[in-house]
């Protein structure tokens, strides 16, 4: 049995704006209809003695990434959720410690949930080969055959051939793993043949993963063992105990085991990868105008050449310009050279020494609920669009410091208000004071859409007591986690 182990854990920060801290890149549509996670899920179709996915994710995403593989008909086996991040060789840990407490010791397959794979049948053929080995208890990284000189990559240098032990498929012992090199270093690289770019995806059968990591790191499967043991669970959600898990040491895979492990092999694998670390390596990917223009939104151009330009919410309109990357959304523009796309980081860094919102939220936030967006904002009072899915409430809950007044301009809305239960439609609104207990819900069959102005003396979001919550969000304490209403 093989079992996914989707890791999406980033925050795609060299993404900004599209990727925020709250909603990272793994969960846009950047390259087709489908996001990110859910291509990573459905590319593997077809693979025999395929499992359902587990995926490791932060606490904030559980709702998002349980709503996205359920709208591609896919159920995971465990939504494994990280207090805080401590890197990919924790991460993998918890998944096989959980695989092998429900009585398996499956193949574990590691993928990160915001990679681009353009041929999909090559990587199934991949996976089908690198199964045989891990079986035989070696740990498989896939190696990225190398189009070019990469400097933005680490790189796997291949010792002797997995043909002499039988295999009809090559795969190769690892000689060594390499950081990422300078333009020259890196040009002898793909020069030799020899040398594959590290792609951060693995194959090992979990008892191995641990049994290594064990020898290598043993307080971390220590830590990771009590993080599970004392995990609370709500199914397919497995939030991990965040005490035992922050005395968890962060280290990736590679470090912890792939570099140390005398099991280590790599399987080369040609199936044009990226892992869309950059606005430049969407460019790359994108489908091109004669011009080198790619072009997505609402975009007029004129003697514009080599350019990314992406449109979210308006018109972007460019006359007279080459090798730029420009990235609007409703509250932020980007715009950048096409090769400093690396540094965009820093303006996230920037934003949150600021304490700036658009480093971890957009203008439209999403909730377990549906969905709110600002709409105005000034000292005193706020306006917000709020969308209600079918079915779905909000938790019952009060505020200390505003009023509300909510207008239903669709469907319909299931109000408590105190002792009182409302049922408004469309044009009807009704009144919040402060100090009152309310809840909304939308009882209809097509999202609730209202619109929420808010006044009083402090409009932040940790201005919440939450009685009762359907989610198994925190009650009566007081939080900011961003459920607003």
């Amino acid at each position: 049995m093989i079992v996914p182990v989707i890791l999406s854990g980033g925050s795609g920060s060299r993404l900004w704006p599209l990727s925020r801290e709250m909603y990272p890149k793994q969960f846009l549509s950047l390259v087709n209809d489908q996001t990110m996670l859910q291509n990573t899920v459905t590319r593997l179709a077809g693979v025999a003695d395929l499992a359902a996915p587990m995926v490791v994710c932060n606490e904030n995403h559980r709702f998002i990434v349980a709503d996205q593989l359920g709208a591609i008909g896919h159920s995971p086996s465990a939504i494994l959720l990280e207090p805080m991040g401590r890197n990919t060789a924790p991460a993998v840990a918890i998944a096989a410690l959980q695989a092998m407490a429900e009585g398996y010791d499956p193949v574990l397959l590691v993928l990160p949930a915001d990679h681009v794979i353009q041929k999909e049948e090559a990587l199934r053929a991949a996976v089908v080969a690198g199964k045989s080995f891990a079986l035989e208890g070696k740990l498989i990284t896939f190696g990225i055959v190398p189009t070019g000189p990469e400097t933005g990559y680490g790189y796997i240098k291949r010792g002797s051939s997995g043909k002499e032990t039988g295999k009809e498929t090559a795969a190769y012992v690892v000689e060594r793993f390499e950081e990422k090199p300078d333009l020259a270093t890196a040009q002898s690289y793909v020069e030799s043949g020899s040398y594959y770019w590290n792609s951060g995806m693995f194959m090992f059968l979990a008892s191995r993963y641990i049994e290594e990591l064990e020898r290598f790191a043993p307080e971390m499967v220590i830590a990771c063992r009590k993080a599970l043991a004392a995990a609370s669970r709500k199914d397919p959600a497995v939030y991990l105990d965040k005490e035992a898990f922050a005395a968890c040491p962060s280290n990736s895979i590679d470090y912890a085991v792939m570099e140390k492990t005398g099991d280590a092999m790599v399987l080369p694998l040609e199936a044009g990868w990226s892992d869309v670390g950059s606005w430049a390596a969407l460019w790359d990917i994108g489908e091109r105008t004669s011009d080198g223009n790619v072009l997505v939104g609402d975009i007029l151009q004129k003697d514009t050449a080599n350019s990314y330009l992406h449109a979210e919410s308006r018109m972007i309109a460019a006359v007279g310009v080459e090798n730029l990357v420009v990235v609007e959304t409703a509250d932020a523009v980007l715009v950048c050279s096409k090769d400093r796309v690396q540094d965009v980081k820093g303006i996230v860094d920037k934003l949150r020494k600021n304490k700036r919102d658009e480093a971890v939220l957009h203008r439209r936030v999403y909730r377990p609920w549906g969905a709110y967006e600002s709409i105005d904002r000034e000292e005193r009072f706020q306006v917000k669009r709020i969308t209600v899915n079918p079915g779905a409430r909000l938790s019952s809950q009060m505020h200390h410091h505003r009023a509300e007044h909510w207008i239903v301009v669709k469907g319909t809305a299931k109000i408590t208000h105190g002792e009182e239960t409302l049922i408004l439609t469309e044009n009807q609104s009704t009144y919040i004071p402060f100090g009152v207990i309310h809840r909304l819900e939308n009882p209809g069959k097509i999202p609730l859409e209202l619109i929420e102005v808010q006044s009083g003396s402090y409009l932040g979001e940790d201005d919440i007591v939450r009685f009762d919550d359907v989610y198994g969000r925190a009650t009566k304490s007081q939080e900011i986690d961003g459920d607003c209403p």
